[in-house]
């Protein structure tokens, strides 16, 4: 497995989980509406709320997934995309004929 192929995967289950939060979110607070433990014309605004805080989480968590990625392709020494477009650019003049 590359990884990119690991990155995508990575990010693939975030989203994943972020649709399946959002349903379970939506699923509890109607619970909640059947036990009269919210009211109906509060359940919106709670789910908004909830699903809000979700995305904050999950950005955050995305902040630190690209640290550590950042980290750990840095200590595996990976070239970055700066590094190859440097080589091609030093290649590219090697290859240039002298006049």
């Amino acid at each position: 497995m590359t990884v990119n192929e690991l990155i995508k995967k990575a990010l693939y289950l975030g989203v994943g989980i972020t649709v399946a939060s959002k349903e379970k979110i939506e699923s509890l607070v109607e619970e909640l509406v059947k036990k009269g433990e919210v009211a109906p014309s509060e359940s919106k605004e709670l789910v908004a709320k909830l699903i809000e805080k979700g995305e904050e989480g999950e950005s955050e968590m995305k902040r630190m997934m690209r640290d550590s990625m950042n980290k750990l392709l840095a200590e595996m020494n990976v070239a970055t995309r700066q590094d190859i477009e440097r080589l091609e650019q030093r290649l590219a003049k090697l290859e240039t004929p002298s006049s």
